[in-house]
């Protein structure tokens, strides 16, 4: 399910306008200053949208001042313009940032040029993100959430920090003199006119729902964490990075976003799209690959192993139907944050789940080629093919990325297709049995005993579903390979996957103990091996034996039968 709305989004003229900078009042002391454009800019491809944007900047002054959330390159020249006919910036004291990227970079230059004494305010990821680039010699101050500025004339800012996958980073800024949440990437919408305010809600819906699914459907859970912050605050206004300022539709914004938050999370599938970023690249492809899983109604949990422990990683991969990795090359290696992530994905998710491999590169893209061969190596199934982008992804790579994830759903629907037809939980063990046992007809299987403190088993494809009635079968073993299985033995019956080298553990000829070196198993309630890999098994008592030539004849009652896995049964020869 998706947030989309029927409403008709605004109509806006068509006619191409220049870009300017609307400025108006927001209180005693407060003005927000809208970067215009009428056309589309880079970050609004990605989102199929024609109807342009705001980038609004917000600047406040007391016995202080402060500006919050100064806007990209593309609009440096016109803001700095329109700014400076309002405060000068040798006297501005503050510059706040709700979240940083390379965009806004050219802009802090400028504002470093006209405002050195100026501190910059921000989060302390962000502030170590600052630290890395040409600008690290600026006057640095991280804040904490909950941290509070006084700005004096009653404005004093309270800090709240939002960090999630996409903006680790993330700051909103609340100004409890005019009861207002500064909240940068939340509640905004990509749609540029010249109403200020969101008198019309209603028809901002559609444009509200579709920002929503692009920047936060992804990461609901972090959105949600961040409405409980905002829960106890006083509000009249929400100012956010983009659109139309909200006043009239407080509660109604606050609404949907929890309605669409938890719409996500009863999604299924679910996808857990782990990623490490260095530049930014790879961060870009993992944001557009789960705009792609999103967009076909997949719930996506973007994890961004930088800021995410262990513990919230397995609690991802517990939940997820299926998983991809996205990493940077660097130094010819992967980040040790991914290779973390690698380790837990080889030790905790099950085989059946479908992966996949993306990721950014300078030069050569050893970490994607060494995430690949591990996951192979594993025998996980690959829901599309590596995708590797050179440098910073254009059009062609965003596409790619779209492409990946419409694979990818197709992978996960054909699973969800199967698995909806293995019994639940609640349905009656005879119904296991017989699912379980509908797939013996031609199969390799492995037929397991106990043994002096080892299982035994051997490789056969003699299996025939003999009654219904109790359910039985028949099998046909080699003379001589085994101790005798007189009536009332039980063993287990081992169905095998097609894709696993399970096989070639096994002679056709003896039971063996050697194979259970190698292969990873349990025992079954009757005590007999149950290997991991295999597709199902059947907990068999034998009923009758009878010689007959070089083989041995057995009928055996199935007492229990489950299915381990969704997929094909290997076929024997």
């Amino acid at each position: 399910m998706t947030s989309s709305s029927p409403t008709t989004p605004v109509s806006l003229p068509t006619a191409a306008r220049p870009r300017d900078v609307q400025v108006a009042e927001l209180g005693a002391g407060a003005w927000v200053l809208r970067s215009r454009t009428w056309d589309r800019l880079k970050f609004e491809v990605e989102y199929s949208r024609q109807r342009g944007t705001t980038a609004n900047a917000y600047l406040i002054r007391g016995d202080r001042s402060a500006l919050i959330d100064p806007p990209g390159e593309s609009f440096t020249a016109i803001f700095l313009a329109a700014l400076q006919q309002h405060i000068d910036l040798s006297a501005l004291d503050y510059i706040v940032l709700g979240h940083i990227n390379a965009n806004r970079l050219a802009t802090l230059r400028r504002l470093q040029a006209l405002a050195p004494q100026a501190q910059i305010l921000c989060s302390r990821p962000a502030a170590r993100w600052l630290q890395g680039t040409d600008l690290g010699q600026l006057t640095l101050h991280p804040v904490r959430s909950g941290d509070d500025l006084d700005l004096g004339q009653e404005h004093r800012l309270r800090f709240l920090a939002v960090p999630t996958p996409r903006w680790p980073d993330g700051l909103c800024t609340y100004d409890a003199a005019d009861q207002v949440l500064y909240s940068d990437k939340l509640f905004g919408a990509h749609l540029c006119a010249d109403a200020l305010w969101d008198e019309q809600w209603r028809q901002l819906e559609a444009d509200r729902s579709h920002y929503f699914d692009c920047l936060h459907r992804s990461q609901t859970r972090q959105v949600a964490t961040a409405l409980e912050q905002f829960q106890p605050l006083a509000l009249k206004t929400i100012a956010p990075g983009h659109g139309p300022l909200v006043r009239y539709s407080l509660s109604r914004i606050m609404q949907d976003y929890r309605q669409w938050c938890q719409q996500q999370g009863g999604q299924s599938p679910r996808v857990a799209l782990l990623y490490a970023s260095a530049y930014g690249s790879t961060a870009e492809l993992a944001a557009a690959i789960a705009q792609g899983l999103t967009d076909a109604g997949v719930a996506v949990e973007l994890v961004n192993c930088e800021q995410s422990d262990p513990a919230a990683l397995i609690d991802s991969l517990a939940r997820c139907d299926g998983v991809i990795l996205g990493s940077p090359t660097l130094g010819g290696h992967a980040p040790v944050q991914m290779q973390t992530a690698l380790g837990l994905v080889l030790e905790t998710l099950p085989k059946t789940k479908p992966v996949g491999v993306f990721g950014s590169y300078g030069w050569s893209g050893e970490a994607i080629d060494w995430l690949v061969q591990k996951l192979r190596d594993a025998n996980f199934t690959f829901g599309f093919e590596p995708l590797r982008v050179r440098f910073s992804p254009d059009a062609d790579a965003i596409e790619a990325c779209h492409s990946a994830a419409a694979q990818f759903v197709q992978r996960l629907r054909k699973r969800q297709q199967r698995q909806a037809r293995k019994p639940t939980l609640g349905e009656a063990q005879g119904d296991r049995t017989q699912q379980a046992q509908g797939h013996i007809v031609g199969a390799l299987c492995v037929v397991t005993i106990p043994g002096q403190g080892r299982p035994r088993g051997v490789l056969t494809a003699s299996v025939t579903q003999a009654s219904f009635h109790p359910p039985g079968l028949m099998l046909a073993l080699p003379q001589g390979s085994f101790g005798p299985l007189s009536p009332g033995t039980p063993f287990g019956l081992n169905i095998l996957q097609e894709g696993r080298s399970v096989r070639r553990h096994f002679s056709t000829q003896r039971f063996t103990t050697a194979a259970f070196d190698h292969l990873p198993f349990s025992l079954a309630e009757n005590g007999c091996a149950r290997l991991d890999d295999a597709l199902a098994c059947l907990q068999c008592t034998v009923l009758e034996s009878m010689p007959l030539g070089d083989r041995t004849l057995i009928y055996a009652t199935v007492e229990r039968g489950e299915l381990l896995t969704d997929g094909v049964p290997a076929l024997g020869a």
